[in-house]
């Protein structure tokens, strides 16, 4: 585990959320101005302990959009459908109908499996910021694992093997084969072709290796189709261990924001044809992995 004593001089409390990754942060709000010496600090944080919850935020659509553009440059996600308010930087989750009722159908059956925002484009996901509007009575959690944990879990002969290996990433691959149907418009795919990311990346921040593949992960290059198919699912179910992984119960109003680069995440099912569940978020775009 990779989390060092909480820094003093930060100008906020932290609290662990779990043994394995995760802080609570208190004493920000994100209704009024963040300066730059108090994102230096939360940008500390956020590189330290990679996933970074916020209690009882009042964060308007476009306010969540600012605080995004504070990392970098937000991803407008090509699956357009899910834009929200106005803001193509926001993306909805949303199983209300038009009526503001449960409709029975999930959102988005993709975000059910493990996986890292942004990883089928060139330039991966650096930071995701969610903000929970409606969330139901029972279920709907979410689950984030630490990739630099689970690379260091894995015995040298593993590293070996997976050190020159690159996976192909593809958004296309991924949400067909979750949703049952076809998701996304052939305008929508040609935007997105399927790229090559290093198995084993390098964060650019700390220089710690992680294991980056998850569900966007189609095939490995060199490799033949259904070998490689085997593997990504081998090395996904090895790396998330019980001991990687904090469950985040949602209340509303929590704002959390987490990095791409050496966390998986997965949203965990509810009932949606009884219950409501509405949460946007916003992608950072990062760097090309090393």
């Amino acid at each position: 585990m990779h989390t060092a004593a909480t820094k003093t001089h930060w100008p906020f409390e932290v609290r662990p959320l779990s043994p394995a990754l995760g802080v609570e942060i208190i004493g920000v709000d994100f209704a009024k101005r963040i300066e730059a010496p108090l994102f230096a600090s939360l940008y500390e944080a956020f590189n330290q302990h990679k996933v970074l919850l916020f209690r009882g935020q009042e964060v308007a659509l476009g306010r969540q959009v600012e605080l995004a553009s504070l990392f970098g440059e937000v991803q407008i996600h090509v699956m357009n459908q899910y834009h929200a308010g106005g803001y193509p930087e926001l993306y909805r989750l949303s199983n209300l109908d038009e009526n503001g009722n449960p409709s029975g159908k999930h959102p988005d059956k993709g975000t059910m499996a493990w996986h890292t925002d942004g990883s089928w484009q060139r330039r991966t996901g650096l930071a995701t910021i969610l903000f929970a509007e409606i969330l139901p009575n029972k279920g709907g959690n979410t689950r984030w694992a630490d990739m630099i944990g689970a690379y260091d879990a894995l015995d040298v002969t593993w590293k070996a093997h997976l050190a020159p290996l690159r996976a192909i990433h593809n958004l296309y691959f991924s949400r067909n084969r979750r949703h049952g149907e076809d998701p996304m418009t052939e305008e929508q795919k040609r935007k997105v072709p399927p790229v090559d990311h290093p198995v084993i990346r390098t964060h650019p921040d700390t220089g710690l290796k992680c294991v980056y593949l998850g569900d966007h992960a189609e095939s490995i290059v060199g490799m033949d189709y259904d070998a490689g198919r085997a593997l990504i699912e081998e090395v996904n179910a090895m790396t998330i261990q019980p001991n990687v992984v904090y469950e985040h119960k949602w209340q509303p109003r929590d704002l959390m924001i987490w990095d791409n680069r050496s966390t998986l995440h997965q949203a965990m099912p509810y009932d949606e044809a009884r219950e409501k569940r509405v949460v946007r978020r916003c992608t950072v775009i990062g760097d090309v992995p090393r």
